[in-house]
């Protein structure tokens, strides 16, 4: 049996409906990854902006090493419905949706997938601007965050401490 959780199915929804949300932008992979993870984890990149979808766990600074290989079948499994297109140009590959996609998320009503559109939605509004480094400032920014709320209290302890 397919697991339906981290699958090219589930990340490639995922990648789609920020793909549209961004439209005409295109994204190359590593974009795509960052988004992925902000799109799941939106609560940690803003506190202001849309609680996360999924809840946070501990060691996650090696999840965008696991999305990589998620969010590229996700974009082989679209490619191949013609739900996205590769563009090759002189800043290297990069990925948009292709008109149909709108149609096909269309049809995707359920909370989760309704959730998921807003958090693409605010995705693309909060971060279509950045540079690649801002974003990846950012995304610095999120993981230190992440890291320490699950340290062990010992761990957080202030250097002056006498101890």
């Amino acid at each position: 049996m397919n697991e339906p959780f981290n699958s090219a199915l589930e990340t490639g929804v995922r990648t789609l409906t920020i793909l549209a949300a961004s439209f005409p932008s295109m994204h190359d992979l590593s974009r795509l990854v960052q988004y992925d993870y902000l799109v799941v984890h939106s609560g940690d990149a803003d506190p202001n902006g849309p609680s996360s979808l999924h809840p946070p766990l501990p060691m996650r600074s090696g999840e965008l090493l696991v999305r990589r290989g998620l969010v590229e079948r996700g974009l082989h499994l679209l490619l191949g419905r013609g739900l996205a297109r590769r563009v090759f140009n002189e800043r290297g590959v990069f990925y948009q949706a292709e008109e149909e996609a709108g149609a096909f998320l269309s049809n995707l009503r359920e909370r989760y997938n309704l959730e998921l559109q807003e958090r693409a939605d605010w995705v693309a509004q909060k971060f279509d601007e950045l540079d690649d480094f801002e974003l990846d400032e950012v995304i610095k920014s999120v993981f230190s965050a992440g890291t320490a709320q699950f340290l062990p209290v010992e761990n957080l302890a202030i250097e002056d401490d006498p101890r």
